[in-house]
């Protein structure tokens, strides 16, 4: 009972801040100085965000009860107690999506002439056009089945949509009703786009129209009730990597096991006939807590078409070009360039489009020999593969392909095959760990006769599509040291060849968590001294525990910390005595904010590394990753100047945690607003400049702190 108590102090719950982050997402869809088709974009997001994490957070928390399972996590709960808070908040979230749907959404939508009508409400010539579409393009795709014991249950898909209906035989007047099953395909649009005067956007649910015409499917039967509902399947892949034939085909066999786990949720239509809701339940196996009723379209998510069917620019964020890279005039190509100074891109405010012609010039270029690459995302059409199939004809090519990047694995298995057969040499990394570095390294006999290597490090995937609305960074460099530890990883991901020192890069899972913890109790030391002293890290998550209890170390020896988490944070921040100088913000807006920063003033001598890595145990244990230093002036100046100065200044997009997990907008009355993201739009194109950052917090701490003598005992705070 007491460790759960000093868990229960020192973090907060997982699922919890899942939740919180959610929330944020869902906030901006409630807010209505967001474009109208942005908004319903947001919600669109709280939908597939809310999929996955049921089909892999809670389908595991679930699988964890079922073996027995019972050490308490972070929060100091158990499975089972995780599980049923998280189910609490789940329908709490749902209602709310629900009531930003409907209360706020729709209405706006209509009144920007965007309908979603019901049956009743089409006109005449509506209704020819609903049913002639219904006949050509839907009727051929269902298949309509009525449950007996010659029929039994079909085996549903994982998310697929379907009506349930419950049918009386027209030659019988009593007996049991027979419930009849039809699966909405997944081919055709969940929204049938209508005939409507210039200008003005009539739709119909897919569903809505199937259901009036369920009559002609179940002839002999009488339709009492229907409803829509869509089950979720446990999605996590279960590999015995041992005793694999190979880890290629193991996926591949597991991807098909993927849509028929284990039912986790069933949502179905509020005002559902109880006796539906019952049959269904019993059938997929599920408690009642496990039954969201949603008034309004089954499955939010697919709500994201009307964002791109509906051509309405002045409901939409305003255009933006991002800024393309521009070598100088003694360049005649990156090569060049690089020979004399380091590269940062910062996406999307940075085009993509310098990384991708970084790659492709190492396969155009003869005078490269050598080209690797990693690869855990990329788009369907990637000029990145293009261009290594391309480099495979002239000279050595080599690809380290993730199979096992979640949701991503049948498009990777694909490339990956496509690949080999034009000549590439594909590795799959080392057994047991995930590759998620973002590393590119091509090796190049140069005009002076020395042969050099030119890197690629970023902290997002080599996705050009994604690149436009996730912000991420992208360090182009031929640092001698830099690129040699860089070709190591390499060696280390397809040989397993392991060396004792990777500096100045911090590789995971060999030096990272190692080197990250020693940089924080090194800033601790300074703090001790007097010396300047503070933190500033920027990441998707926040979840390890030793990382987290070296910052409150460092936070009540004198460290400033500023912590700016998108998403999951467990540590509590602002608790006297524990984390009192710790400050945590999460910036939800436009851009999915994705990049990795980790800055430390080191006494006046600040390091900053970028990285591919969260502080997470998955991350820092469990995958190779890579953090990597920044060295030059120029580019530490843009990072140290600009990035991390204008998110600690955001009031508009910004959320504070407070010690209980929860968030309050940092937007303060006595203040203007300002925006990390628009600036960072302004400064790409050329309107604004570093001076229009509010200088709310200093990066560094000017005057040296006042020295803080060195406990002796262990703090109250310290693990188990």
């Amino acid at each position: 009972m007491a460790r759960t108590k000093q868990k229960q102090k020192l973090f907060t719950g997982r699922d919890h801040s899942w939740m919180q982050f959610n929330r944020r997402v869902l906030e901006e869809a409630e807010d209505p100085t967001n474009p109208l088709l942005e908004r319903v974009k947001f919600l669109a997001i709280t939908g597939s965000n809310l999929d996955e994490y049921v089909e892999i957070r809670q389908a595991s928390l679930m699988q964890r009860i079922e073996d027995g399972y019972r050490e308490p996590g972070y929060d100091g709960l158990r499975p089972d107690e995780s599980l049923a808070a998280l189910t609490a908040e789940i329908h709490t979230f749902v209602e709310a999506q629900y009531r930003c749907w409907n209360d706020l959404l729709l209405p706006e939508l209509r009144k920007q002439g965007i309908r979603l009508l019901e049956w009743n409400e089409l006109d005449d010539d509506q209704r020819t056009y609903a049913q002639s579409y219904f006949q050509r393009d839907v009727d051929p795709l269902l298949t309509p089945i009525a449950i007996d014991p010659a029929h039994p249950f079909p085996r549903v898909l994982n998310k697929a949509l379907c009506l349930a209906l419950l049918l009386r035989r027209k030659r019988k007047t009593s007996g049991p009703l027979v419930l009849g099953v039809v699966t909405v395909p997944r081919a055709l649009p969940r929204f049938v786009r209508l005939p409507a005067e210039d200008g003005k956007f009539d739709y119909l649910l897919l569903q809505d129209l199937i259901a009036q015409n369920l009559g002609g499917m179940y002839r002999g039967y009488e339709v009492q009730s229907r409803v829509a509902f869509r089950v979720t399947r446990n999605s996590n892949l279960y590999i015995e990597e041992e005793e694999a034939r190979s880890l290629l085909e193991t996926v591949r066999v597991e991807l098909t096991n993927r849509r028929k786990g284990d039912s986790v949720r069933l949502e179905i239509e509020a005002g559902a006939d109880s006796e539906i809701v019952e049959r269904l339940r019993v059938n997929f196996e599920l408690d009642e807590d496990q039954v969201f009723r949603g008034d309004g379209p089954v499955n939010l998510s697919r709500v994201m078409f009307f964002y791109s069917d509906i051509n309405r620019p002045d409901l939409k964020y305003p255009p933006f070009v991002p800024h393309a890279l521009h070598l100088s005039r003694k360049s005649a190509n990156i090569f060049d360039e690089l020979r004399q100074h380091d590269i940062l891109l910062h996406h999307p405010y940075d085009s993509y489009e310098a990384v991708v012609d970084f790659i492709q010039q190492g396969a155009e270029d003869t005078a490269v020999v050598s080209m690797k690459q990693t690869l855990y995302r990329t788009s369907q059409d990637s000029p990145v593969f293009s261009a290594l199939i391309e480099a495979a004809a002239t000279k050595e090519a080599t690809l380290v392909v993730e199979l096992m990047a979640r949701f991503d694995e049948a498009s990777n298995i694909r490339w990956a095959r496509s690949m080999e057969d034009a000549g590439v040499q594909v590795f799959h990394g080392v057994v047991g760990l995930k590759t998620h570095c973002k590393l590119a390294l091509l090796v190049r006999r140069d005009e002076d006769g020395v042969t050099r290597r030119y890197c690629h490090l970023g902290t997002g995937n080599y996705n050009p599509i994604t690149a436009r609305f996730y912000t991420d960074l992208s360090l182009l460099t031929c640092d001698p040291q830099i690129t040699e530890r860089v070709h190591m990883v390499f060696n280390y991901l397809t040989a397993h060849a392991e060396i004792d020192d990777y500096s100045p890069l911090l590789v995971a899972p060999l030096t990272m968590a190692e080197s990250f913890l020693r940089l924080i109790r090194r800033e601790t030391e300074h703090a001790r001294a007097g010396r300047p002293a503070h933190i500033v890290a920027k990441m998707n998550a926040l979840l390890e525990p030793s990382v987290i209890e070296a910052l409150y170390d460092a936070s009540e020896a004198g460290v400033e910390i500023d912590l700016i988490v998108r998403g999951l944070s467990i540590l509590r921040p602002g608790v006297p005595g524990l984390s009192t100088r710790i400050r945590v913000r999460s910036v939800v807006g436009r851009f999915l904010e994705h990049s990795r920063i980790f800055h430390f003033a080191n006494g006046g001598e600040d390091e900053t590394y970028l990285g591919s890595a969260d502080w997470m145990p998955r991350n820092l244990f469990e995958r190779c990753e890579v953090a990597f230093p920044v060295r030059d002036p120029a580019v530490k100046s843009r990072i140290h100047d600009e990035i991390l100065p204008a998110y600690l200044s955001d009031t508009v997009k910004a959320r504070l945690q407070q010690p209980d997990g929860t968030y309050r907008r940092a937007a303060s009355k006595d203040s203007p607003g300002f925006s990390a993201q628009d600036f960072l739009m302004k400064l790409a194109e050329g309107k604004s400049d570093a001076n229009a950052i509010p200088k709310s917090r200093e990066l560094m701490p000017a005057q040296p702190r006042p020295r803080v003598k060195k406990k002796s005992a262990e703090p109250a705070h310290a693990a188990d």
